[in-house]
């Protein structure tokens, strides 16, 4: 038998219902090859030709699979799946892989079980999950001066479905809770790390510190922030055109006189 990486792993992955990690499969790897040096062993004076066949086979397979080769071949294996619209997809979490039935034939898989329909998130639980996801560790103070309305519900629902946690205390007067993302919520959007959130130019930490530090220090509109003059400006303008003003007046009074 050939040495397929590929297959190999989509067997592991329909062996498991759990998280199977890189670690896990190089520990396949390992094993294989303890159990058949210890066969070998075992066999030393055998010579047929059928110990040659699965000395090949042995040959074929790697002593050591690199983090990046698993990742190649998993990532190779998900376009594919996807291409073919299989039943089945590949999940990547913090904890490794998974198969998972997809969404197209998720509801099928729920009517067999008799399970209720699963609730969606709301906008307003959705604003806050991505506030804290870019913005971590976050206060609901926080929160609620970047969105102007109270997050207690989303935050409450959030922790419900175990997609946030407190992560601290910030230090601030009255020590106020912190909420950061969980290693659920990395499951959830298909991630292994917080690093990997996609750039966001309406989300981005900056925008959002600024946000913060706008709605906590309100400040007077200024005419220079909307694009005019500023009162200075202004009153040096005026001050030009006084003169000018005062000198049509003169010239208006001596034609008055000449014609008279």
């Amino acid at each position: 038998m050939e040495f397929n990486l590929k297959k190999i792993l989509k067997a592991l992955l329909f062996s498991t219902s759990e998280w199977l990690s890189i670690k896990d499969i190089q520990a396949v790897i390992t094993r294989y090859h303890e159990e058949n040096d210890k066969a070998q062993e075992q066999n030393e004076d055998s010579e047929s030709g059928e110990q040659g066949v699965i000395d090949e086979i042995i040959a074929q397979v790697p002593t050591l699979l690199t983090a990046t080769q698993i990742r190649e071949a998993i990532d190779a294996m998900s376009g594919e799946f996807e291409e073919n619209r299989e039943v089945y997809k590949i999940l990547q979490g913090p904890n490794g892989f998974k198969l998972s039935i997809s969404p197209d034939y998720a509801d099928w898989v729920r009517l067999l079980r008799n399970d209720p329909r699963p609730q969606r998130l709301t906008q307003a639980a959705l604003e806050t999950l991505a506030i804290i996801a870019y913005r971590q560790p976050v206060t609901r103070a926080e929160i609620e001066a970047i969105r102007g309305v109270s997050a207690d519900s989303a935050i409450a629902r959030l922790s419900d479905k175990e997609l946030i946690q407190i992560t601290g205390r910030a230090d601030l007067p009255g020590r106020p809770l912190q909420y950061g993302t969980t290693s659920a919520f990395l499951e959830f959007i298909g991630i292994t790390s917080i690093e990997e959130l996609p750039a966001s130019d309406v989300l981005s930490p900056n925008q959002i510190s600024e946000w913060i530090r706008r709605a906590s220090n309100p400040k007077e509109i200024k005419n220079e922030d909307v694009g005019l003059a500023s009162e200075k400006d202004g009153a040096e303008i005026a001050n030009l055109d006084a003169p000018s003003t005062n000198k049509n007046a003169e010239l208006h009074q001596e034609n008055r006189e000449i014609s008279e």
